[in-house]
């Protein structure tokens, strides 16, 4: 087996794996085939030069106490259990045998050469290299991948099953977009591109290594209006929660810490470019955008616009509004089949509660109803600030 760590180096290049892991899986290879070779109870050390490209298996023997529980291992299945004598492990008595120097924790080790073993040696050398190699290749792709739970990702449609699962091609890995994360409406077909966020990376008896994708999360409206915003990307705005109905409605929280700044202005663009572009991704989805406050009356009476609220009365034990609202306005706050409410409730983490007054909102007075409102000329009142 000359020059089986140049083999290594080469598997390592060409599976895309560290050379650090590739010698892991070499070394567990060579345990693993020593203990075939001799038993399962043995400890074997393996030692590598990197120098002269060689490597050493040592058997290894720990020195324990007389009456120590390591000197029989357990075997067998439940009911059918055994001990048997370790080998990985000798009493003291009996290593005193050899050598009256010898004391409690002592390791004797003893070289063994797996080329003395033939044929049989290189095969089970071979399985477990193979077995390990691939092992690896999957643990870098699944640390790869884990670093990007949370970001969108781009990939192709291979197909759709029988279940509605889209299965999707991105990079070395598949991705599987279940029924329930699509958006309702959406359909595929083999060769169209989508964009998804990434969920988990899951490991699956059926599927093996996989990506777990959805469009409906919240999440994944996030990541769409920070890739079209330059302000979220760049952190000056902040979003603070979001909440949709796929396919339908969604309401997303802004704020920012600069004065000079405006979040909705920002997230919208100019005459509404970037939230239209984050809508068409989402099978036109409609996005209301609301200046996010600390204070819960504010941002609650925020969240339920268009609608006009009378009053409200929050209840912070319990999670509640209260809300007194006139019956020109309940539609409004209700929306439609409960949309509005819903999300209101989802975006703020209150229970909504409407109470129904008399009365009829009035809508303010826009400059344009009545011509151009007069203009003050008389700065008496703001005299007071130059004293």
């Amino acid at each position: 087996m000359e020059k089986i760590l140049d083999i290594i180096e080469a598997i390592a290049h060409e599976k895309n794996i560290s050379q650090e892991h590739a010698m892991e899986a070499f070394t567990e290879s060579l345990v693993k085939t020593a203990k075939k070779l001799t038993s399962f109870t043995s400890a074997f050390e393996v030692v590598i030069n990197n120098d002269t490209k060689t490597y050493s298996i040592f058997k290894v023997i720990t020195v324990v106490a007389d009456n120590d529980d390591q000197l029989l291992i357990e075997v067998g299945k439940e009911g059918f259990k055994e001990k048997i004598e370790s080998d990985a492990f000798m009493s003291l008595s009996e290593a005193k045998d050899f050598d009256d120097s010898i004391e409690l924790g002592d390791q004797l080790k003893e070289e063994f050469v797996l080329e003395e073993h033939g044929r049989t040696a290189s095969a089970n050398l071979f399985r477990e290299l193979e077995y390990h190699i691939q092992r690896r290749v999957e643990q870098d792709l699944f640390e790869k991948y884990r670093e990007k739970v949370g970001s969108v990702m781009l990939g192709t449609v291979n197909r759709v099953d029988a279940d509605d699962n889209t299965h999707v091609e991105i990079g070395e890995l598949k991705g599987i977009m279940s029924l329930r994360n699509r958006i309702k409406g959406e359909k595929y077909k083999r060769g169209d591109s989508i964009r998804a966020l990434l969920r988990y990376v899951s490991v699956d008896p059926e599927y093996g290594l996989f990506l777990e994708l959805t469009r409906t999360s919240p999440k994944f409206l996030e990541a769409l209006m920070a890739s079209e915003v330059p302000e979220i990307s760049d952190g000056v705005v902040e979003i603070t929660g979001a909440a949709r109905i796929p396919g339908e409605r969604a309401k997303i929280a802004l704020k920012t810490e600069q004065m000079n700044i405006d979040p909705i202005g920002a997230a919208v663009g100019v005459k509404g470019v970037r939230i239209n572009a984050v809508s068409r991704e989402l099978n036109n989805e409609n996005i209301d955008c609301i200046e996010f406050s600390p204070i819960p009356e504010v941002f609650i009476t925020r969240a339920l616009s268009p609608a006009i609220t009378q009053s409200i009365k929050v209840i912070a034990d319990e999670k509640k509004a209260i809300i007194n609202i006139t019956g020109d306005q309940k539609a409004k706050a209700i929306g439609k089949s409960g949309i509005n409410i819903r999300l209101a409730s989802m975006l703020t983490g209150y229970t909504i509660e409407l109470n129904e007054v008399e009365g009829v909102t009035e809508r303010q007075a826009d400059s344009t109803d009545k011509g151009e409102v007069a203009k003050t000329t008389d700065t008496t009142a703001l005299s007071d600030l130059f004293k």
